[in-house]
């Protein structure tokens, strides 16, 4: 009722009288005090007027079971959601959850990874209180050789979130970063499980720079952060919130045509490395070519020196500038 309350008093943004509340809620005047108590021991400011009720004061920012719940007004896409303070990997938790029963949207949401993973097994950093680590589980009628495609349907998802909630221009490095200013905000890593030859459940783990933080090493090159690039605080509620608004219309796009047929043009206009020389870190041979967007699966189409025309499939090689990360 906590998380309800609060969605409430901050649609209403006024004062919302007790009995309001409990007819609402179907509880007594008792059960709203106490469940509002709760939510001021846990920070947010209420005020609580005799004969007007309790107002929702401007609050700081807060991140957490709650707060998230109180905001997920998607259709699908974020519910249930799970709040962790500290985890060792929202996509590990996700998978055991899927593997216990976790429905098509659910969500796992920490402040904090201690075994955050990347691309290929690399370690991510996961710093407490600054950034927005999130995991989907997704369980679609899919044919599992399409199902590379939800990372890019992700991608475009976290670049619209971004764009929406601090409007920054954010980009698509193929196949699975978002940069904003040429520089990494985000990373995506998709994983499967399958059974009899169907996806039993898949799960899109996604990694965002949030608030101001430094970078060491060759990541103070090329890492960057919202609240950095924008110049103002940053939302991390209302960044998730706005990504799962965002990959549910990209989502149910896709799944229209079980391809990127109809949201190639869009893919492609965020595509940063489109119109660039790229390096083709291919195990049969390195190569270069001049990347020209993606294919209706979502695979890099790279134009060599010789005008052939080579269709780079993600799980394969890592794609890369030739004048810096992008």
């Amino acid at each position: 009722m906590k998380s309800e309350i609060l969605s409430l008093l901050r649609k209403r943004q006024d004062y919302v009288s007790g009995q309001e509340l409990c007819e609402r809620f179907g509880v007594s005047r008792t059960a709203v005090w106490k469940a509002v108590g709760q939510l001021k021991r846990e920070g947010y400011r209420i005020e609580a007027v005799q004969n007007r009720g309790y107002l929702l004061v401007e609050e700081q920012e807060f991140f957490g079971q709650n707060e998230l719940e109180s905001r997920m007004d998607t259709a699908w896409a974020g519910h249930p959601v799970s709040y962790y303070d500290e985890i060792g990997s929202t996509n590990q938790q996700a998978k055991l959850d899927a593997e216990h029963g976790a429905g098509h949207g659910a969500l796992v949401v920490a402040d904090m990874q201690t075994a955050g993973r990347g691309r290929r097994g690399r370690a991510w950093s996961s710093p407490p209180g600054t950034n927005v680590y999130f995991t989907l589980i997704l369980k679609p009628q899919l044919d599992p050789d399409k199902a590379s495609m939800l990372t890019p349907v992700m991608g475009m998802a976290v670049a619209e979130g971004i764009r929406r909630t601090c409007g920054l221009e954010a980009r698509i490095k193929w196949p699975n970063d978002i940069v904003v200013n040429g520089k990494k905000v985000c990373g995506i890593l998709a994983e499967m499980s399958l059974e009899q030859g169907y996806i039993h459940y898949l799960v899109i783990g996604v990694g965002i720079n949030t608030g101001l933080q430094k970078f060491a090493g060759e990541l103070e090159e090329t890492a960057c952060c919202l609240e950095g690039e924008c110049g103002k605080k940053v939302s991390r509620a209302e960044l998730l919130v706005n990504v799962m608004h965002a990959f549910e219309e990209v989502y149910e796009r896709f799944m229209e045509s079980g391809n990127l047929s109809g949201l190639r043009e869009r893919y492609d206009r965020l595509l940063v490395n489109k119109g660039r020389e790229v390096r083709v870190l291919d195990p049969r041979g390195e190569y270069r070519g001049v990347a020209q967007g993606v294919n209706d699966l979502g695979e890099l189409l790279v134009e060599k020196a010789d005008g052939s025309v080579a269709a780079v499939y993600a799980g394969e090689v890592s794609v890369r500038g030739i004048y810096g990360y992008v």
